[in-house]
């Protein structure tokens, strides 16, 4: 199925059941329908609820900017997948995995269509934050090196060498589920991941749900603590991606965000 935000068409994946809850969900950086969120809709879908994953503008089978993190744009199509459900009579609740947690924090802070939210693996990002961590310098220096070379790609995942998500467990994943999926992403993308403050969030969330790992190399546990979320699960996963398709996390995340959604 196909909608559209701000003029662009974007491709989703829509579980359609009786059940009056229906689960929007937003996934990883670079991150298409047939990855992650495809997978999480069809097991919440087999939990009874209705479920709409789809490609944001720029990626997978999307309209839009070829491979750029588009942070507002990000939100629009989150508010325009929200809109279409709550037009069709559905309550709806965001589920955001990884970055897409973030996102969907802040897409229900500034939504009052969104019953309920919640994030796993989620990226909580605060670039207050990583500025007291890298140090304000670096922090900006960081930046600048981003916006002079906006507009250049670089792989979004590799083994070795340089990338936007560099190292052996995002590659581990990302290289063997490629349908729609490539690996490419501007360097501006970086900035938009930078700059994105979702902490701010906190005080404006409907009742809010946070599943995390207690190590994660690329999603801090410390920010996921710093969330503050009503509920926080924390699993005993030793890699970040094991809540991408691994189990028993993806069981054990689906069936708390089941009991979440359902009260």
């Amino acid at each position: 199925m196909t909608f559209r935000s701000e003029g662009l068409r974007l491709a989703g994946l829509l579980h359609r059941t009786d059940n009056p809850l229906a689960i929007v969900l937003t996934g990883p950086f670079t991150g298409v329908k047939e990855q992650v969120t495809g997978d999480y809709a069809a097991r919440l879908a087999a939990e009874g609820f209705t479920t709409l994953a789809f490609d944001h503008r720029g990626f997978g089978e999307s309209e839009g900017r070829p491979q750029h993190e588009d942070s507002q744009g990000k939100l629009a199509d989150l508010r325009a997948a929200v809109g279409l459900l709550a037009d069709n009579g559905y309550r709806v609740a965001v589920v955001g995995i990884c970055l897409g947690g973030g996102y969907a924090m802040k897409a229900a802070a500034t939504d009052p269509r969104v019953t309920a939210v919640a994030g796993v693996a989620g990226a909580y990002n605060s670039p207050a934050w990583f500025a007291e961590r890298m140090g304000l310098a670096s922090y900006r220096e960081a930046l600048r090196g981003m916006l002079e070379r906006y507009d250049e790609f670089l792989p979004a995942v590799a083994a070795d060498g340089e990338a936007a998500m560099p190292g052996e467990e995002p590659w581990s994943y990302y290289s063997k589920n490629t349908t729609n999926w490539v690996n490419r992403v501007t360097r501006g993308s970086l900035h938009s991941l930078m700059t994105l403050d979702v902490l701010s969030a906190r005080p404006l969330l409907p009742p809010s749900l946070v599943v995390h790992g207690r190590k994660d190399d690329y999603c801090s546990p410390e920010l996921a603590t710093a969330l503050n979320a009503d509920e926080t699960v924390w699993l005993d996963c030793e890699r970040h991606v094991d809540l991408y398709d691994a189990e028993p996390y993806v069981s054990q995340a689906v069936a708390a965000i089941t009991k979440f959604c359902s009260r």
